[in-house]
């Protein structure tokens, strides 16, 4: 190869011949390459570079790579493409000449000179051979001193240049002057990296530094440039120039509106339009600013009508970003491009109507406020009516449409019920926001159930439900029921006057309520009442089966006739097995539902309106009176000792058939709503079954469980009747005696029954459960004696004091637990303690601290001596009834007790209030060692 493959040597001669011929070239060229060193290109290194290595790729017809590295103290950058050739050397060695082709950005041309500003002995260094300028060889071949035109002498590269690298084919090399920071320097470069992809298509990647910066062409005009960092993405029309946008994560434009003109490297003229233009216009030799003309007015123009094409390439709903804004031009290029901009958006198509081709701005109509999904709506009825709304357009001739201009042209309109919702749904948000207001809206049309469709709302009912609902709806003569067609019911109907009636507020209305009041006389009158009936079961349907309390009043068809619903019973429903069959007579309480009629509604809908499939439940949570229709409900009332809190109770419990209640218990038992009325505390349903349910003739409260062996002899087991034990307990079925005022004449007539064997222990606590009452009853005939004998009460005494069981016989003493005194009073009987006996004789007075034993046994007890003593005697006797009774202990006022371990037990006992000490203390006194205690 020849070691001057470009001929660098003819260079040299010609231009020193015209240095030499004329001195003041050599000037000249020093001046003009000083200029563009520290003016044109002071800051354009990257720049130019980097369209030298587009322009490589170009003529390659490969897109190209840029590699910027630091190696050995040199700043280096190396491109794919085309090599040097000899025209590229003339060229770089001409400061006013380029050899660039009509495709290039600026192939080795003036602007090389930008590598002046790092570099004073750059070097080209390409597969082809290289070229080297330096200053100092410069200055030594021109015989000069001071600053030369470093770029005019081109030497052949040293023979032990090091090729150019693995996969390149040219790399510009740059010795960097002192002063030069590097890091940023290449710091900056990174900066310009996505600006100059975006702008020179044939540059592929640009490697710095191991980051790698890539631009990808991703279909429908997109462009991906990724970076280190991450990545964006512009939006590009490529024609005659290049248009592009960038777009934010979503794909939607990001509009720019501060940049400058690309030419197609960044010049200094400002933009603020939102889009970037990269053009080759006429610039200054400095590529810095636009060169004004013809030449250039013309480029902007046809510019500005590729502009439009980049508008088109968005979707519709986009477009409107890149309508140029108001605002002062930041240069005479901005000034230009927006007038002309604007002016082809008023009359080329681009914003997208609601009907057909994209139209022109000037034949475009702009709803003024952006109401989404009117539009659509108005397309038909508003010509030229375009998808964006809520915009000023005027800049580009649109005419702008108020919505309630809109919906003036709604009238007399014919349209499905469905499509005036639709309108409704788009209207309310803009009465809302107050971009319409009522008065706006005052004419506008509404469909009705009858298929008419009338101006206002006025009157009008909004009804939401099924079209079945609303055909029974509109066979029923109910004044002051005009209803909206439900397809087209909505809130914003509400909110200009209409009444709301949905289901739930249509069981509200007084006028339905009155019909169903006057429903049964009506149609006992002659009226049809299927209709009122099929619309209400409806109604009741569509609110999930929840009924008014005058749902009950409906008139319904019966095997008798019309009844009210609550006086009726389902065909299905077990009450009829179980309810007196008298219950169901003609004028009876009852009558059964016509079972036709009952097989075309829900079982749950019938019983909301109170038809009796099962017992009903009345539930009160704030009760003020017995007024619930239960029976016998003012005794269950009195017979609290305070009103109860609520009321939850079971329907219809005294129309059972007397033979039916283990049926009817085991129903009450298998609904939870019942079981738990039934189970309510101290509520009515228990009170009342426990009392007037049948149980094999009696009522529960009659029987006791099985286990309930402490009550045996006054209650007998229940009768296995194939009822659980649970519904036994709740239906009232005895476990323990305890007695209630209501049941004290009862328990009276037990314990007197001779034919019942009663326990000494149960007639005690039977006599203890009597005298917690006092109630006015008529004393009983016979009583319950101590040895469980029922005696003649005339022979009987209540023992109210213990002494007196040594003088009376079993069979006279009656005994309660407690409350002795009571249970004498309720049973009309003396007190032993209002009997006449006398001591026979006096005894010996003690202290009770003189009495040793007394006084060991009382400390092993842990008990404090009383003061005072007792009167002691060898044998203690009392006459009682003519007789004398030889007794341990004695009480009249004064203690006795006989000197024994009985007698001085127990007076003992009685003394200090320990009587149920008393057998503890006799056995101390009779052995006082500890070890008694444990006997």
């Amino acid at each position: 190869m020849s070691t001057d493959p470009f001929g660098t040597e003819r260079l040299r001669a010609a231009v020193l011949r015209a240095w030499a011929d004329s001195p003041t070239r050599f000037t000249e060229d020093t001046n003009t390459e000083n200029d563009l060193r520290v003016g044109g290109y002071r800051d354009r290194l990257f720049v130019e570079l980097a369209q030298n290595a587009a322009d490589a790729a170009l003529a390659a017809g490969d897109r190209g790579t840029l590699r910027v590295s630091v190696v050995d103290g040199e700043l280096r950058f190396a491109n794919t493409g085309a090599p040097l050739d000899a025209r590229g050397v003339e060229s770089l060695a001409s400061l006013r000449a380029s050899g660039k082709g009509e495709e290039t950005v600026g192939r080795f041309g003036v602007g090389f000179a930008a590598v002046l500003t790092v570099s004073a002995e750059p070097r080209i260094v390409s597969v082809t051979g290289g070229v080297a300028f330096s200053a100092e060889r410069t200055r030594a071949e021109a015989e000069r001193t001071g600053d030369v035109p470093v770029l005019r002498l081109p030497w052949p590269v040293a023979d032990d240049e090091p090729p150019v690298p693995e996969g390149f084919t040219t790399e510009v090399r740059l010795p960097l002057r002192e002063g030069v920071d590097v890091r940023a320097l290449l710091a900056d470069l990174k900066n310009d990296i996505g600006d100059l992809l975006l702008t020179l298509p044939w540059l592929e990647s640009v490697e710095v530094e191991g980051g790698v910066w890539r631009r990808s062409d991703l279909g429908d005009g997109v462009v991906e440039l990724a970076s280190p960092g991450g990545s964006e993405h512009w939006q590009v029309h490529r024609g005659e120039v290049v248009w592009a946008v960038p777009l934010d994560g979503s794909g939607s434009p990001r509009p720019l509106g501060d940049d400058v003109l690309h030419a197609p490297t960044p010049t200094d003229d400002g933009l603020s339009l939102p889009a970037r233009l990269i053009a080759t216009l006429p610039i200054e030799p400095s590529r810095r600013r636009a060169l004004p003309g013809p030449e250039l007015t013309t480029a902007l123009k046809n510019a500005a009508r590729e502009y439009v094409e980049l508008v088109c390439s968005l979707p519709g709903k986009e477009r409107l970003a890149l309508v140029p804004g108001a605002g002062f031009p930041r240069s005479t290029v901005d000034g230009t491009l927006r007038e002309a901009i604007l002016e082809n958006l008023s009359d080329s198509p681009w914003l997208p109507a609601q009907e057909g081709d994209d139209l022109p701005g000037r034949q475009a109509r702009v709803l003024s406020v952006d109401v989404p999904g009117l539009a659509p709506l108005l397309a038909d009825l508003v010509p030229g009516l375009i998808s964006l709304s809520g915009v000023d357009l005027r800049a580009v001739g649109a005419r702008t449409l108020s919505p309630a201009e809109a919906i003036e042209l709604l009238t007399g309109a014919q349209r499905e019920p469905s499509w005036w919702r639709s309108l409704y749904d788009v209207l309310l948000p803009a009465l809302e926001a107050h971009d319409l207001t009522k008065d706006d809206l005052g004419a506008l049309p509404v469909p009705m159930s009858d298929g008419r469709t009338l101006p206002g709302v006025r009157d009008a009912l909004l009804v939401g439900g099924s079209a079945e609902l609303l055909e029974l709806l509109s066979d029923v003569d109910i004044i002051g029921l005009r209803l909206v067609h439900p397809a087209a019911a909505h809130p914003l109907l509400e909110r200009l006057g209409a009444k709301h009636a949905e289901a739930s507020d249509l069981l509200e209305a007084d006028a339905l309520s009155a019909a169903v009041e006057r429903s049964v006389e009506d149609v006992r009158s002659g009226l049809d009442g299927m209709a009122l009936a099929g619309a209400v079961l409806r109604l009741i349907a569509e609110v999930g089966d929840e009924a008014p309390d005058w749902a009950g009043a409906l008139a319904l068809p019966s095997e008798d006739g019309w009844r009210r619903a609550d006086e009726l019973v389902l065909p299905t429903s077990p009450l009829g097995d179980i309810f007196d069959p008298e219950v169901f007579e003609e004028d009876g309480a009852l009558s059964v539902l016509d079972e036709e009629f009952a097989e075309d509604w829900p079982v749950a809908t019938l019983v909301a309106v109170g038809v009796l499939d099962s017992f009903a439940i009345i539930t009160d949570d704030e009760p003020l009176e017995p007024e619930h229709g239960l029976p016998e409900e003012h005794e269950w009332w009195d017979s609290r000792e305070r009103p109860p809190s609520r009321v939850l109770a079971v329907r219809d419990l005294d129309l059972v058939g007397d033979d039916a209640w283990p049926e009817a218990l085991r129903l009450l038992a298998a609904r939870p709503e019942t079981w738990r009325a039934l189970t309510e505390p101290g509520g009515h349903t228990g009170w009342w079954l426990a009392r007037y349910a049948l149980l094999d003739g009696h009522a529960p409260l009659d029987w006791r469980m099985p286990e309930a062996s402490a009550l045996a002899g006054l209650y007998d087991v229940v009768p296995d009747s194939g009822l659980s034990k649970e519904i036994l307990l709740a239906a009232g079925v005895r476990t323990e005696l305890g007695a209630d005022a209501e049941d004290v004449e009862d328990l009276l007539d037990r314990l007197g029954d001779p034919e019942r064997k009663v326990s000494p222990g149960l007639a005690s606590r039977a006599h203890a459960a009597l005298a917690e009452y006092t109630v006015d009853v008529p004393a009983p005939d016979r009583v319950r004696a101590a040895d469980g004998s029922a005696v003649d009460a005339r022979d009987a005494v209540v023992l109210d004091v213990p002494w007196f069981a040594a003088v009376l016989a079993p069979e006279r003493m009656v005994v309660s637990a407690s409350g002795a005194a009571a249970l004498a009073e309720l049973l009309d009987l003396p007190m032993a303690s209002g009997l006449d006996a006398k001591v026979t004789e006096d005894g010996e007075y003690v202290p009770w601290t003189e009495l040793s034993a007394l006084r060991l046994a009382a400390d092993q007890l842990g008990v404090e001596l009383p003061e005072g003593g007792v009167l002691l005697h060898e044998a203690l006797t009392v006459t009682f009834e003519d007789a004398e009774h030889e007794v341990a202990w004695w009480s009249d006022g004064r203690l006795h007790a006989a000197d024994t371990p009985e007698g001085l037990g127990r007076a003992f006992a009685w003394a200090t209030d320990r009587w149920a000490d008393r057998h503890v203390l006799t056995a101390l006194l009779d052995d006082p060692s500890p070890s008694a205690l444990l006997n």
